[in-house]
């Protein structure tokens, strides 16, 4: 893994699709270390390209002093800032950089909202941060969770925190101030698509008392498929005729997807587990 400082001249990424519970974007790495096989960033502009996005990380040395500025800009509105959308704000790097934690002091002085999205438990440093901010301001804290297996996740999901310790520190998250959610994205056939994962990951999002649970299956775009493919080749070829006709195309079949999503809603009935995200957001019946 190599890292490279280097500064930037914005912090926050004003974002053009729509549907979204935020406008903006703030990405403190540029590259992630978790090797997700499934990784849709990965196709994005890295100077070193694909393959080179998991091993050479980019590090905005100057990101705090540029968002102070950002948020103190007469212009800013206060929004909704969503943190590590692209890259993980929490991964390996950020043992060594400490980032986070003066970010969100700059949230807390300012009262600003954010929704933070991570599969590291090492989130739980600044758990102390994240609760003061809670109590000023809209705090969403999203676990993303595959499956229940660590075997399965080491592969997947090389560089993150295994299953059973991210849905531990989602837990503790659920005694703070801010709202939890468990994302269950994305649903990879064959391989954590079976009724006892399915049902295993329902049962977590209640037991941790998540606000929400979000759900979404394993798309493959662009350059993603063959890498995804050729992942499936070398680790699971047993699968690899059964996902190939699965996936003709970027995504799978309606047949499928409305299976899996019939037993996913008998899931959430069975263990009240919502999946109504927006009446928790500010303006939508949320603080």
């Amino acid at each position: 893994m190599r890292y490279k400082e280097i500064e930037v001249k914005t912090a926050l990424n004003p974002l053009k699709r729509k549907g979204l519970p935020y406008r903006f974007d703030l990405n403190i790495y540029r590259g992630c270390s978790h090797g997700c096989r499934y990784c849709y960033a990965a196709n994005s502009k890295h100077p070193s390209g694909v393959e080179g996005f998991s091993r050479e990380i980019f590090v905005k040395t100057n990101l705090v002093k540029i968002l102070e500025k950002e948020l103190k800009s007469p212009s800013w509105k206060g929004e909704i800032i969503n943190i590590g959308g692209v890259c993980d704000s929490y991964q390996e790097g950020e043992k060594e950089f400490q980032l986070m934690r003066p970010i969100l002091e700059v949230m807390i002085q300012n009262n600003n909202p954010v929704i933070i999205s991570t599969k590291s438990d090492l989130i739980l440093r600044d758990l102390d941060l994240i609760d003061e901010l809670g109590k000023k301001a809209y705090v969403n804290i999203a676990f993303c969770i595959t499956s229940g297996d660590p075997e399965i996740s080491r592969k997947v999901e090389p560089g993150a925190s295994l299953p059973q310790n991210r849905f531990s520190a989602l837990k503790e998250f659920g005694k703070t101030s801010a709202y939890t959610a468990f994302h269950f994205m994305p649903i990879i056939p064959f391989l954590a698509d079976d009724k006892k994962n399915l049902e295993k990951m329902v049962e977590w999002a209640s037991e941790a008392r998540v606000d929400y649970m979000l759900t979404g299956f394993l798309y493959l775009t662009g350059g993603i498929k063959k890498r995804f493919r050729s992942f499936v080749e070398e680790n699971y070829p047993d699968i690899l005729k059964d996902f190939s006709a699965l996936y003709p195309k970027g995504g799978a079949d309606r047949e499928y997807k409305s299976r899996v999503h019939g037993f996913l809603a008998e899931m959430r009935e069975k263990y009240g587990v919502s999946n109504n995200y927006s009446r928790f957001i500010p303006g939508k019946g949320g603080k």
